[in-house]
């Protein structure tokens, strides 16, 4: 309320400064003590997008020099400025990751020799996600809780230059001949998160800082490989490469403003039907930006 009510008078008094036809701009700032000698008048504001119609009045004249200014606001107006829906929904585009991904194998950074062959280039190995639909449902000026849809990418640069094969009962490779300049293998799943999130009081500082954390699901869309090399140039196939169908895990994220970081673990495998691959799993971790 303190805030809107700063932003009318921050408008009132633009209009309350027209005087022959010449306007005065006013700025005024939260510590500041202002006094407006103008007409009554009215002020039509924009507030988070819904227009407001409120009833500002001046006194005016030498003699109410010094006299505050009063402000009246009609019971309709006050009804509709205290009205916020705490259900939202519909599309977006936020929580736009971009960041690095780690395999671990059984917990560990360094592979294992049976899974050697998914050795990766650390700064090219990355993950890209954002989301497109959210809905959610706000408690709280600072607490609100929220399920959103998108898509999450998971871009490993491989080291060696081998052949995942298809349609195999486990995940299976071959060595090649062929030096290739880009081997990059790759999983896109539909992320669901579920997001509590707790934020700083609006006013509290410039901006709002934010902690959010939930789980979060993904749907297998697809797996592929796409190599490059001087000899066959470019080259993709697309297959499940035993990625798992359905993964799940927990992320957490904290952000000021429209930056922040972001990290994401998965409980379960990267991959099924592979034994050999028992207990690999992904991380990624990097920053987020809102839009």
């Amino acid at each position: 309320m303190k805030s809107l009510l700063l932003t009318v008078l921050n408008i009132a008094f633009v209009v309350a400064g027209v005087q022959a036809q010449n306007q005065h701009v006013i700025r005024v700032g939260k510590t500041d003590t202002v006094r407006v000698i103008a007409d009554s008048t009215i002020v039509e504001i924009k507030n988070e997008g819904q227009k407001k119609r409120l009833k500002l009045i001046f006194e005016y004249g030498s003699d109410s020099i010094g006299k505050p200014v009063k402000l009246s606001v009609s019971k309709e107006d006050k009804k509709e400025i205290k009205k916020e829906e705490p259900f939202y929904i519909g599309l977006t585009f936020s929580h736009f990751d971009l960041g690095l991904t780690k395999i671990l194998d059984n917990g560990k950074i360094k592979l294992s020799p049976a899974n050697e062959f998914l050795d990766y280039k650390t700064w090219k190995t990355i993950n890209v996600g954002f989301d497109v639909f959210k809905m959610g449902y706000k408690f709280t000026d600072q607490f609100a809780m929220q399920i959103a849809a998108g898509f999450d990418w998971t871009h490993i640069r491989l080291k060696k230059d081998i052949l995942f094969l298809e349609d195999t009962a486990s995940l299976s490779y071959v060595e090649s001949d062929i030096d290739y300049s880009k081997n990059r293998f790759t999983s896109s799943y539909l992320r669901i998160p579920l997001t509590f999130q707790l934020s700083t009081k609006s006013g509290a500082l410039p901006k709002r800082l934010n902690v959010a954390a939930g789980p979060m699901v993904g749907i297998l869309l697809q797996g592929s490989q796409k190599v490059k090399s001087d000899a066959e140039g470019k080259h993709k196939v697309k297959d499940d490469f035993n990625f798992a169908p359905v993964k799940y895990g927990a992320f957490a994220r904290v952000w000021y403003g429209s930056v922040g970081v972001y990290t994401k673990y998965y409980f379960n495998d990267m991959f099924v039907d592979s034994p050999d691959q028992k207990d690999v799993k992904n991380l990624s971790f990097g920053l987020m930006f809102m839009f």
